[in-house]
């Protein structure tokens, strides 16, 4: 079978196309016949050797971590039922034609959903419901969403307005600005512009006044009263997908009390917040191990949303498509931050 392997940390072009024996289920396992491979960013970042202490992968290695296929096979122990399903699923080694998985990790795909579609919504379709869940996003609450045209953020986006929260999406440029305002976001900045931290606050102001001057509370301090108006205009929920300086930019925004999330790193590291100010303002940290699910709760959040794509409800953004031979290309546009939403590779 053809797979894209890793020959050395690098650039893009250590990608390169090879030939590999086909893989054979095992006990308890099934083989998929691999039609889409899901991609995020951090692959190309374990491609160039960082994060090595979460990623100890060693070249020669097949990257990726998610499919969307047919089970072709199944072996021994296993309910021949699953022969002819279509699936995703978390794998390891994705980038290849032939993949093998244990029986307990695959997810149907519904009836009337492309397996395109399937394969973009398998890390970041997962990790955005359940970073929701984990940040109890509800009805009412103030979100701020960082890298929010992004394969992630454009969920992020649509399933934060689907709990009933006020969106304010950040993107960069025109024309991711113009993407996410599509999908339902209440405000948009462009991160790209000097004063956008100002423009983010602005965007996140309540119109209604504060409860000390619905009150009428003579006896409320200067303190409280700045408090108070600060907290008008903060976010309940920060999600942080870009980290780096952006995301400590954004810490301020978070109104006391409120969640802020540091799940991601395209910038080359999380945002550094510093835990006591959080603690000091009550606001509670989230980071990149709140995210990391058991297999039971991966398949619960990844039958959600699948099921939410095929009832319409939720759109992955498919920003291009690369054949498995030029996985190289793939991961060259995926750093060049130009495309929006997901790359996938076809098989």
């Amino acid at each position: 079978m053809r797979a894209a392997q890793v020959k050395a940390f690098g650039g893009p072009e250590v990608l390169t196309t090879v030939e590999l024996p086909d893989p054979v289920p095992g006990p308890g396992e099934v083989l998929i016949e691999v039609a889409h491979a899901d991609t995020i960013f951090v692959e190309t970042q374990v491609r160039t050797g960082l994060f090595r202490a979460y990623f100890p992968v060693e070249p020669p290695y097949v990257p990726g971590g998610g499919v969307a296929g047919t089970v072709t096979a199944v072996g021994a122990g296993v309910d021949a039922g699953w022969v002819g399903r279509r699936v995703t699923s978390f794998v390891t080694g994705s980038y290849a034609e032939r993949v093998t998985a244990p029986v307990t990790a695959p997810t149907p795909v519904p009836d009337g959903l492309d397996l395109r579609t399937a394969a973009a919504l398998v890390h970041d379709g997962v990790t955005a419901a359940g970073l929701l869940e984990h940040t109890a996003v509800g009805p009412g609450d103030r979100v701020l969403i960082l890298g929010a045209s992004g394969g992630m953020g454009t969920l992020l986006v649509q399933l934060a307005r689907a709990r009933g929260a006020r969106v304010v999406a950040a993107a960069r440029g025109a024309r991711k600005s113009a993407l996410v305002r599509e999908l339902g976001a209440d405000a948009v900045v462009d991160v790209s512009e000097p004063d956008w931290v100002e423009r983010a606050r602005q965007a996140l102001g309540r119109p209604e006044p504060t409860r000390a001057a619905e009150a009428g509370d003579e006896a409320t301090t200067g303190t409280t009263a700045e408090a108070d108006a600060a907290n008008a205009a903060a976010a309940d929920v920060v999600l942080d997908g870009v980290g780096g300086e952006l995301g400590l930019a954004a810490f301020p925004l978070t109104a006391d009390g409120g969640r802020f999330s540091a799940h991601g790193a395209p910038s080359g590291g999380f945002a550094a917040v510093d835990a006591a100010e959080a603690e000091r303002r009550g606001v509670t940290l989230f980071g990149i191990g709140d995210v990391q699910f058991g297999e039971a709760e991966a398949r619960r959040l990844t039958a959600h949303v699948l099921a939410e794509a095929a009832a319409g409800r939720l759109r992955p953004v498919i920003g291009a498509r690369f054949p498995l031979t030029e996985a190289a290309a793939a991961h060259a546009a995926i750093e060049g931050r130009e495309l929006v939403g997901k790359v996938v590779l076809g098989m």
